[in-house]
């Protein structure tokens, strides 16, 4: 018997569908929301004769399909959202619609269902603008982006309705993840998936900016830890929010040479393709590092793979996937 349906919003996501794998693996089932504006049906394909999975097509703003799959789940992981920095500047009510209403309409769906356990994705954006390293719970900057505004607010919305409602809400600020199944395509594509494309294109992957900036990169399967831990998680750290990371820096041109190391073995030609420079973006972040002893402490979340690690698992599914 399982141990209960968790919903999963944006399961077909990248991060989401990595969720829906393993929360089927440990023995529960699982309800798969997402309208596939972001996400890829194709991600959880694999999925489809799992008696414990089901796909439900549908929107955070349309509160009748929101309620639906809401009836009979004992928990919430929310990982539906419009991600992208530079996309969200560039439309900044599409950020809003998706990742602030979009939250509220789940809560009140969530109280309205009595479902109150809810774990939610934020984001290290929400730092902002401040210069301390490590990045540390409560000592945030000011936003530097529509998107770190929304998830700001995320974490303001959550924290009302666990003080005015009681619900048993843990948000995770995920730290640059990356990882299978991530998509390269696109303009608003992560820096690390984008990379392997030009790599494997034989094109040179461009940096905006001197390449020195840095980033706590963290692998999709510490993600898919610290969910579980707040599913489990007792009551708490209700109410609270994490930093989940693997806690450690690297800049981009390092990052850069990582890859062309790993390609390399696959196509000796990328040993000889450089990088390229462009400007500088608006509204990112010069360094990020986690101090992730919070979570640590609190969620018992102790992540299990380092950058090295992510790359050596990661950049083989590319290469056979993306060429």
């Amino acid at each position: 018997m399982p141990k209960g349906t968790i919903l999963v919003t944006g399961g077909a996501g990248f991060i989401g569908s990595h969720v829906c794998d393993a929360l089927l693996a440990h023995g529960y089932a699982v309800r798969c929301f997402d309208n596939l504006s972001t996400g890829k049906a194709a991600n959880v394909s694999h999925l489809e004769y799992d008696p414990g999975f089901s796909f439900v097509k549908g929107d955070l703003g349309v509160p009748r399909e929101l309620a639906a799959a809401m009836d009979g789940v004992s928990a919430i992981v929310h990982l539906a959202a419009l991600g992208s920095v530079p996309r969200s500047i560039a439309d900044p009510l599409a950020s809003e619609a998706a990742n602030l209403a979009g939250f509220l309409h789940l809560l009140e769906a969530a109280r309205d269902a009595r479902v109150d356990r809810i774990v939610y994705a934020s984001s290290s954006s929400v730092y902002g603008d401040s210069q301390e390293l490590p990045k540390r719970e409560g000592r945030e900057g000011r936003p530097l982006s529509p998107y770190a505004v929304t998830k700001a607010m995320d974490e303001a919305y959550a924290h009302l309705y666990h003080s005015m409602h009681g619900m048993r809400i843990i948000g995770l600020r995920f730290f640059n993840v990356f990882g299978e199944r991530q998509d390269p395509e696109g303009p608003y594509a992560a820096a690390i998936p984008k990379f392997i494309r030009a790599f494997l294109a034989h094109r040179p992957p461009v940096i905006n900016g001197d390449g020195r900036q840095t980033r706590d990169f963290t692998y999709v399967g510490n993600a898919v830890l610290a969910v579980r831990c707040a599913l489990a998680v007792g009551e708490a750290a209700s109410g609270q929010v994490f930093n989940i990371a693997y806690g450690d820096r690297c800049d981009l041109l390092a990052l850069t040479d990582r890859l062309r190391s790993h390609l390399a073995r696959l196509d000796p030609n990328i040993a000889q393709v450089r990088v390229e420079h462009a400007p500088g973006r608006a509204g990112d972040v010069r360094d990020s590092l986690a101090d992730i002893s919070r979570a640590r402490e609190q969620l018992g979340f102790m992540p299990a793979f380092d950058l090295e690690d992510g790359l050596t698992r990661a950049v083989p599914w590319y290469a056979e996937n993306w060429r």
